[in-house]
This record gives structure tokens, C-alpha cells and sequence, in this order.
């Protein structure tokens, strides 16, 4: 095992390479070399890394000769563009984006539900969406109380998850709509401010968008559920950050709401918040800029005697996406 790594981070400039870059500082990840990467546009640009400036890079096949560890946060044609070169190049590739995710070989981690799947890759790594990350990292211990058959959810999820445009647009239209005047939205479709947008995605199947499917499709592969069935409600909320998801989980065997919370209290990457009676429960606010899914208002699910509902939130830009990233980064280098 090498003490210290070369790290290229594809996608450096954007809102998850940042904070990736932000968190290898803070986990003290063996980084002996930073090589951020990003279009011809930012290239020549300095950013700060352990106290000392380091040149933001032109992205190309070339770039990543050397590199031990590629940590993707930019789109998925530029993830299929450049992965053929970091897989020849020997480094592995952790990439964010969804072009790789549903590939049978390559697995797709959340590193306290999975971890071991991390052997089984052949260059290339998968980071689930954000939602699907949070939720799972939520309801993963359930699933080992007694096997989940069904879930419904809905997830609320913040303007940031539409990148580092979706809370200016936010907060533009809040200060336009305090003046009286007129906001043009450009990063969603519809007026975000005082208002709810139930689409995220474009449509998949039956009425269901891409980023409802995600959470069917990731969740069997990453729990080893091949027979888990979601239906899912993706819903754009006027929240800055962290992402909420309400979900009841569909058991053969009935579960009771003290195995649940004494499964959460144990969980690795949960923290249990659920005290209705003295209004305990997790926000958006509360899991903002931290890496812990919290998790509470659980409760029996009534339309059926072997669910339960809960009520989770955790931030995607980190949990939900760079600190994810760096998480099974660490579990390939021990």
C-alpha cells in the first residue's frame, strides 16, 4: 500500500469538485499529489489545497498518466469521454455522474451498506445518485432487521442538487418577488420561490422521471435486493440545501418502531433524531454541511402491519455525492 496518492479530481470548478477538493483536506485523505481538472476555460486558474496554490488543469487523455485515483464530479459525457483513458492509465476512476451506475461490472457503493463490493471493480466505481445514497444509508438497517420487499418515498430535494446556479436562481427570484418585480427562471423550469416543482428528470417510464427510477433501480443493486419494488415522488423544494426524504419500508414480517430505532441508533452514518413529543426531527437546516444521514418521525406505517414510515435528511452534496466519493476512495486505499 502506497502511503501517499496522486488524485486528479475531473470537474474541479463545479459545486461537487469543490467540495470534494474541500474534503480530502478535511478527512486528511493520503493526497500526495492534487491535480484538479476542468474545462480549457478554467485552466491556469489557481485554487488553495493544504495551504499552497495548485493549477487548475485542462481535462485530456494525457492528464491523468500518473494518477492513482480519478474522482469524477462532472457529466456523464465527459465521464464516458474520459474513462477509457483513466482505466488504461492504471488509476481508478470514482465517478459521480450516472454513466456507469446500472453497468454490471462496475459496482455502485455506499460504504456502510456495501463496502465490500469495492473489490469487485475493474477501474471504475460507481457513486449512487444523492437521493438514493441518503435514503439507504437511512433504511439499510431495516433491511437487515428483515429483508424490504417495497418502498414508497418521496423526496424533497434542494435547488443545490441542480447545481451551484440553483440557489442564485433561488435567491433572485426571492429578492425580484420582495420588489414587485418579475424573475425569469433559467435553472428550472418554473419559479422555484414560494413554490413546489414535482419533476426532476426527464420522463423514464409510466409517468416516472429518471431521478424516481433511480431510486428502484440503484437501491436493488447497492442493498443486493434484485426484487425490491419503489414508486417514488421527486418534488423541487425552496430549500438551499440537504435533502428530505419520507419513506415507508414493506417487510414480510412485521417490524416494530422500537427495533426500528434501536437498527437506526446502531447504524454506521445515521444518527437518530425522532422525538415528536418534544419536536425533535431532522431539517435541512440541522444536516447542512455535515456527512450524517439523520434519521426520525418513525412511526407504523397504517396501511400495512409489516411497514414502517420514517422521515430522513442528509446533505447531497456531500453525503449525497463528494463525501461519498471520498468514502470509498478510503476503503481503496486500506
Amino acid at each position: 500500500m502506497k502511503k501517499l496518492y496522486t488524485v486528479a479530481v475531473l470537474g474541479a470548478t463545479g459545486a461537487v469538485g469543490q467540495e470534494m477538493i474541500k474534503i480530502l483536506q478535511e478527512r486528511d485523505f493520503p493526497v500526495g499529489k492534487l491535480i484538479p481538472l476542468a474545462s480549457a476555460r478554467s485552466a491556469g486558474k489557481k485554487l488553495q489545497f493544504k495551504g499552497e496554490e495548485v493549477t487548475i488543469q485542462e481535462a485530456c487523455e494525457e492528464a491523468f498518466q500518473g494518477v492513482d485515483i480519478v474522482l469524477g464530479a462532472a457529466e456523464n459525457d465527459i465521464a464516458k469521454k474520459f474513462a477509457p483513458a483513466i482505466v488504461a492509465a492504471g488509476a481508478v476512476f470514482v465517478d459521480n455522474s450516472s454513466a456507469f451506475r446500472m453497468d454490471p461490472k462496475v459496482p455502485l457503493i455506499v460504504p456502510e451498506v456495501n463496502p465490500e463490493d469495492v473489490k469487485g471493480h475493474n477501474g471504475i466505481i460507481s457513486n449512487p445518485n444523492c437521493s438514493t445514497i441518503i435514503t439507504i444509508t437511512a433504511v439499510n438497517a431495516l433491511n437487515k432487521i428483515s429483508p424490504i420487499r417495497t418502498m414508497t418515498a418521496s423526496t424533497y430535494q434542494a435547488v443545490s442538487g441542480a447545481g451551484a446556479n440553483g440557489p442564485i436562481e433561488l435567491m433572485n427570484e426571492v429578492e425580484a418577488l420582495s420588489k414587485g418585480e418579475s424573475y425569469e427562471p433559467k435553472v428550472f423550469p418554473y419559479q422555484i420561490a414560494y413554490n413546489l416543482i414535482p419533476q426532476i428528470g426527464g420522463e423514464q417510464v409510466d409517468g416516472y422521471t429518471s431521478e424516481e427510477m433511480k431510486m428502484q433501480n440503484e437501491g436493488r443493486k447497492i442493498m443486493h435486493l434484485p426484487d425490491l419494488k419503489v414508486t417514488c415522488t421527486c418534488v423541487r423544494v425552496p430549500v438551499v440545501r440537504s435533502h428530505s426524504i419520507s419513506v415507508s419500508c414493506h417487510f414480510d414480517v412485521p417490524v416494530t418502531v422500537e427495533q426500528v430505532r434501536q437498527a437506526i441508533a446502531n447504524a454506521p452514518g445515521c444518527k437518530l433524531m425522532d422525538d415528536l413529543k418534544n419536536k425533535v426531527y431532522p431539517m435541512p437546516l440541522e444536516t447542512s454541511d455535515q456527512d450524517i444521514v439523520f434519521v426520525g418521525r418513525i412511526r407504523p406505517d397504517l396501511t400495512d402491519d409489516c411497514g414502517i414510515s420514517l422521515w430522513c435528511c442528509g446533505d447531497q452534496v456531500r453525503k449525497g455525492a463528494a463525501t461519498n466519493a471520498i468514502q470509498i476512495a478510503e476503503l481503496l486505499v486500506k
